[in-house]
């Protein structure tokens, strides 16, 4: 089930990036649905492991630059 989970993940990941990149409109929305789909699929079926660190790594990364922010400010 990881194996599946982590496959639905990448193909979100680069279609979502593809759905920023990408210059033409009807292909920006298709992109952007099927990052969606992807996603939402991912968090459905992902084990509870998989599920923390998507949740856990933006809150790090966060808190990472909030951390330099207050560095550069004193």
């Amino acid at each position: 089930m990881l194996i599946i989970s982590l496959i639905t993940l990448v193909i979100a990941s680069v279609s979502a990036f593809l759905s920023v990149n990408l210059q033409e409109d009807v292909v920006k929305v298709s992109m952007g649905c099927v990052a969606l789909l992807s996603a939402l699929l991912t968090l459905i079926c992902a084990p509870w492991v998989l599920k923390l660190s998507i949740i856990a790594i933006p809150l790090l990364i966060d808190r990472l630059n909030n951390l330099t922010t207050e560095e550069y400010t004193r």
